[in-house]
């Protein structure tokens, strides 16, 4: 099983390499293609997988957001939205979409807002930027940048490490940004939360020219977070706030360490 992963990811990252190169003429121009991808693992419930879908409608349809995507030297973008749980959980909600004013970002949101929501167990970044990344080949746009925008409450715990996601979006010229969603609140049965998870998005996820990491102080923040980062991302601005400072030696396994642990104490859980 191992073999096989490691030699998918190989595969992956040949590919996205040869097309980096090869963009078709016929390719649409865009300042940015951009992936926004959207936990909805076991620890985020219903109410709160419906505040992350409302934040991201309501931000992509903002006027912020929409100078944003207008004002870049080409003036439109491109954004396809998926969400994510376990290695076995991710799925596109919403493909390729030019956002070039209002009307167009308003059928992307109509999208969104029709689209069921489902969750999943367990939690693979990994498994999100490496679903993520194909979705860039061949796709019919050539932006001038790609960013996969990753948004959670908790780290890696499924899959491969999530380490493996970040050196394949480097290797394939793909930015990776983070919104941490901090949240003090247990999960079931007392499922450890991260309490230092900007910090873990910093050191174990984000990669790229220009990455960075907002924190969302709950749900109930969200909104109004996804909307300055979108802001931020599309005009290519850098966090007015400093930036979380690496650690050194930082585990980029204690997602996986924590998730053995709770199951060691609750052997039969799912």
């Amino acid at each position: 099983m191992a073999m096989r992963w490691i030699l998918g990811t190989l595969m992956l990252l040949i590919g996205l390499a040869t097309a980096r190169d090869a963009v078709a003429e016929a390719d649409l121009a865009v300042d940015l293609e951009l992936v926004l991808a959207v936990d909805v693992s076991g620890l985020i419930d219903p109410a709160e997988a419906l505040l992350q879908r409302q934040g991201h409608i309501q931000a992509l349809t903002s006027p912020e957001v929409i100078r944003a995507a207008t004002s870049g030297p080409i003036g439109r973008i491109a954004v396809s939205y998926m969400e994510w749980a376990g290695a076995g959980h991710v799925r596109l909600v919403a493909g390729w979409h030019l956002i070039d004013g209002l009307p167009a970002a308003r059928t992307l949101a109509a999208r969104l807002a029709s689209a069921d929501i489902v969750s999943g167990q367990r939690t693979s970044i990994s498994a999100a930027v490496m679903f993520a990344l194909p979705l860039f080949r061949d796709n019919g746009y050539a932006g001038t940048r790609r960013v996969i925008d990753i948004s959670g409450d908790g780290p890696n715990n499924n899959g491969l490490p999530v380490l493996a996601g970040r050196d394949a979006a480097n290797v394939a010229g793909v930015t990776l940004n983070g919104l941490a969603i901090l949240n003090d609140r247990p999960g079931p049965l007392g499922f450890p939360v991260l309490r230092d998870l900007d910090v873990y998005y910093e050191a174990c996820v984000i990669t790229g020219p220009g990455a960075f990491v907002l924190a969302a102080q709950g749900f109930e923040d969200f909104g109004a977070a996804i909307r300055r980062k979108l802001v931020l991302e599309i005009a290519q601005i850098s966090p007015s706030r400093p930036p979380i400072r690496r650690v050194i030696g930082y585990d980029c396994l204690i997602g996986e360490r924590q998730l053995r642990d709770w199951l060691t104490r609750y052997p039969s859980s799912p």
